[in-house]
């Protein structure tokens, strides 16, 4: 189950991983911090899980544009007048060279967030291609994206000393999902390209 300490064991850095995919927006502790609610993929032997942790192994930059819905119309007297009804975000991932799978056998994830799988993969532990690829066709609707970036503004308290959790949880939908095998494995893994774009709700 998704904690405090489940999640700080996790990250192998000062920093979460940068992307979360999650079947609910998860809740807010008591100290504030955002976490998804359930197990992760893989935390036990048959089960789905309800969150997927992102590498960031060879991942490019995390892209983001606006899709500012509007009804925009010239009055008769020239002047531009809009009816702002929404500003949506498109997110754009992409992963060059990681591993198909994150570790070399079932991670079966301790309450701590440490693994008794024996080898890793990703140095992050954070999903390979196949997983990303299963989570994509598992998820044909929508599900929610934890980010991790300096957006202080997001938190009420505390802003600037918020940098190492999650700042954003949005709702959104795969709208494209693309892959290549760029170098088969021996015994182990193989080697792929991965690129999605996520469109919010």
């Amino acid at each position: 189950m998704a904690d405090i300490e489940y999640m700080s064991g996790r990250k192998k850095y000062a920093r979460p991983q940068a992307v979360l995919f999650s079947e609910n927006p998860g809740t807010i502790t008591e100290s504030g911090k955002r976490l998804p609610d359930g197990y992760e993929v893989g935390a036990a032997e048959g089960s789905d899980g309800s969150f997927l942790i992102l590498s960031d192994d060879n991942r490019e930059p995390v892209s983001m544009s606006i899709e500012r819905i509007e009804t925009r119309e010239r009055m008769i007297n020239g002047r531009m007048r809009s009816y702002h009804i929404a500003d949506k975000l498109q997110l754009s991932l992409s992963w060059s060279m990681i591993p198909s799978r994150a570790f070399s056998s079932s991670p079966s994830f301790q309450d701590n967030g440490t693994s008794s799988a024996t080898s890793k993969y990703t140095s992050d532990g954070g999903a390979g291609g196949a997983d990303l690829l299963k989570w994509y066709e598992d998820h044909p609707g929508s599900f929610w994206v934890f980010l991790s970036y300096d957006k202080p503004d997001n938190f009420s308290t505390n802003k600037y000393g918020r940098l190492a959790e999650y700042s954003q949880v949005i709702e959104m939908f795969v709208s494209d999902f693309s892959y290549s095998i760029q170098k088969r494995g021996a015994t182990n893994h193989d080697f792929w390209d991965v690129s999605i774009t996520l469109e919010e709700a």
